[in-house]
C-alpha cells in the first residue's frame, strides 16, 4: 500500500519536511536508545499552513493507494488534529468521510466514553504520524473493534524502515512490518527512509548531502 520507492510525492514530502524544520539532521537519541543521524518530529507541523500541507500529502497518498475505507480514526493525542485535517483535505478533493478519535480518559458526563466524533462503523482507517512500536495502532484496533467496526489500514507520514525493539533487544522486523504481517493491516506511508536517502543523494545543498553517509550507515545497522 506504500507508494513506489522514491516516487515524486515521497520526495516532495521529504523536501517539505526539511524546509519546515520537521525533519532535522545531526545526532538524536531515539526511544530505543539509538543515536540517529536524523529526527522526524511531526509535532512541529505546528501552524495552519504546515498542517494543511501535511494533510494534503496524506490525502494524496490515500487516494493514490486505492485503499477502501469508510471513515478515519485518529489516536490521541497527535492523531486528533491530524485526522481532522486529513478529513478536511479529503473532502476538498471530493472524498467526504466521517472521522473520530479517542480521548485518553473516559468522560462520565455529556456523551461519555472515550470515543469522540462520528460513530465508529464500517471500514476504519487509522491515521497516525510515525510508527515506532505499533502500540498506538494496537490500541486503536482494540477500540475500533470494541465499537463494532473493522480496522482496514493505517496511514503514516514516515516509515523509518527500522528494527523495532522488545524489552530493549533489537528484533528483525519493523513496527510497520509487524502491523502488516501480524495484524494483517496494509500501511500507507507518505515517504520512507529510502526516500529520504534518495532526497539526500539528489540534494544541491552540500550541507544536506553531507548527511547521506551517516544516514546510510544507520540504515545498514538498524534497517530492515
Amino acid at each position: 500500500m506504500t507508494g513506489p520507492v522514491s516516487d515524486a510525492l515521497a520526495l516532495e514530502f521529504v523536501k517539505f519536511s526539511v524546509d519546515a524544520g520537521v525533519l532535522r539532521f545531526g545526532e538524536f537519541k531515539t526511544k530505543a536508545g539509538r543515536l540517529s543521524p536524523y529526527f522526524f518530529n511531526a509535532g512541529l507541523f505546528d501552524d495552519g499552513a504546515k498542517l494543511g500541507r501535511l494533510a494534503e500529502f496524506y490525502a494524496r497518498r490515500l487516494l493514490d493507494s486505492g485503499q477502501p475505507f469508510d471513515m478515519l480514526f485518529g489516536p490521541a493525542y497527535k492523531g486528533i488534529a491530524l485526522v481532522a485535517a486529513v478529513a478536511i483535505e479529503l473532502a476538498r478533493k471530493g472524498r467526504n468521510v466521517p472521522y473520530a478519535y479517542n480521548r485518553k480518559e473516559a468522560k462520565d458526563h455529556g456523551e461519555g466514553g472515550t470515543l469522540v466524533g462520528a460513530k465508529v462503523a464500517g471500514r476504519v482507517l487509522i491515521v497516525d504520524d510515525v510508527m515506532s512500536a505499533g502500540t498506538s495502532v494496537r490500541e486503536s484496533i482494540a477500540m475500533i473493534r470494541a465499537a463494532g467496526a473493522e480496522p482496514c489500514g493505517v496511514a503514516i507520514a514516515l516509515d523509518r524502515q527500522e528494527k523495532a525493539t522488545e524489552n530493549g533487544v533489537d528484533v528483525d522486523w519493523s513496527a510497520v512490518q509487524y502491523v502488516k504481517s501480524q495484524l494483517g493491516l496494509p500501511v500507507a506511508a507518505i515517504a520512507t527512509l529510502e526516500d529520504l536517502l534518495q532526497y539526500l543523494a539528489m540534494a544541491d545543498d552540500p550541507a544536506l548531502g553531507g548527511y547521506a553517509s551517516a544516514v546510510r550507515s544507520y540504515r545498514r545497522r538498524y534497517g530492515v
